[in-house]
């Protein structure tokens, strides 16, 4: 392939310092909110340490707990799981392809901001349309080039999209409308070079949260983060992919939970409260009974009803002291 907008950035070298990368997706349960209250529930051993052996996350999602991991301690050997063919394409482009990428979206966000707001709607729409096209018979299990415009693709939608959404229809379309934002950050090179370096070690698997069992042992950390419970009918944001996410999956990911304990494996995993709707709500404490849960203070940022966004309890579980 051949490089032509960017041969001025070089991939770092592959070393231990500090890699300040960030999630180059927003998605919807992100964790940077939290990230203070999960570090401070992380195992003894690690935050004296600051190595972690062998790290898992079965629900990577935009991947901010990762990120934050690999800017604050060793991560020696990571798997970074999730469902979502899209998200994982997503991730392996910014591993392998960081340049390629960034070469297109670099075309991309030129093309968009040289519209007006009615030229730039209309480039959002044939994007969705080509991408939702382009998707029928996609070949996900082997790479090509065409990976790289995918995957270029998925960001521009993302960084344009109302609310940063990523949210597919029963037939496996990407559906949100047009953001209207005044000034995307479309192409954040310096951010997908670092993310690149981040990932560099990384195992990234498209799959669901059971084939993590093959990377777990003891002394592993674990972090769920599964698409969340929703707390009212109108608050499902568990579409992510055409399949959802119901209270059967949550008590299959509980018993995987239990598996994973018996390991010997470090297990942490956060979801909403039902409390928040409903005081006698114990759904979690049901699933979770013997394990460590505790609640603490987040905030919702997406939501349809904007007077719903704001302060909100989480629960995070786990099963060590």
């Amino acid at each position: 392939m051949v490089l032509s907008k960017v041969e001025l950035f070089a991939l770092p070298e592959n070393n231990l310092e500090k890699i300040e990368a960030k999630p180059f997706l927003k998605w919807a349960g992100g964790k940077t909110q939290l990230l203070e209250a999960l570090e401070a529930r992380l195992p003894a051993q690690i935050r004296e340490t600051r190595v972690i052996e062998k790290y898992v996350e079965p629900f990577v999602g935009g991947g901010a707990v990762f990120f934050f991991l690999k800017r604050n301690y060793l991560v020696k050997k990571a798997f970074l799981i999730d469902i979502n063919r899209e998200l994982i394409l997503t991730y392996k482009v910014v591993q392998k392809f960081p340049l390629e990428l960034i070469n297109k979206l670099a075309t991309m966000e030129k093309e968009f901001f040289q519209r007006d707001e009615a030229g730039r709607r209309e480039y959002y729409y044939r994007v969705r349309r080509e991408f939702n096209e382009q998707g029928r018979g996609f070949d996900y299990s082997s790479f090509s080039e065409r990976w790289i415009s995918r995957a270029a693709q998925i960001i521009f939608l993302n960084k344009t999209c109302y609310n940063g959404l990523f949210r597919m229809n029963r037939k496996g379309e990407f559906n949100v409308p047009f953001g209207r934002y005044k000034n995307p950050r479309i192409c954040d090179a310096e951010n997908i070079l670092a993310a690149s370096k981040a990932l560099a070690e990384a195992e990234i698997i498209c799959g669901d949260f059971s084939v993590a069992d093959d990377f777990i042992e003891k002394g592993t950390l674990v972090y769920f983060d599964p698409p969340y419970r929703p707390l009212s009918s109108t608050a499902n944001f568990t579409g992510y992919t055409e399949n959802g996410f119901t209270d059967d999956e949550q008590k299959r990911l509980a018993e995987f939970f239990r598996r994973m304990h018996a390991k010997g494996a470090w297990l942490l995993l956060s979801n909403s409260d039902p409390k928040n709707v409903n005081d006698k709500d114990d759904f979690f404490e049901r699933l979770y009974d013997g394990f460590v849960i505790e609640r603490v203070e987040a905030k919702r940022y997406i939501n349809r009803d904007a007077r719903k966004r704001g302060e909100i309890r989480e629960v995070i579980i786990r099963n060590y002291e």
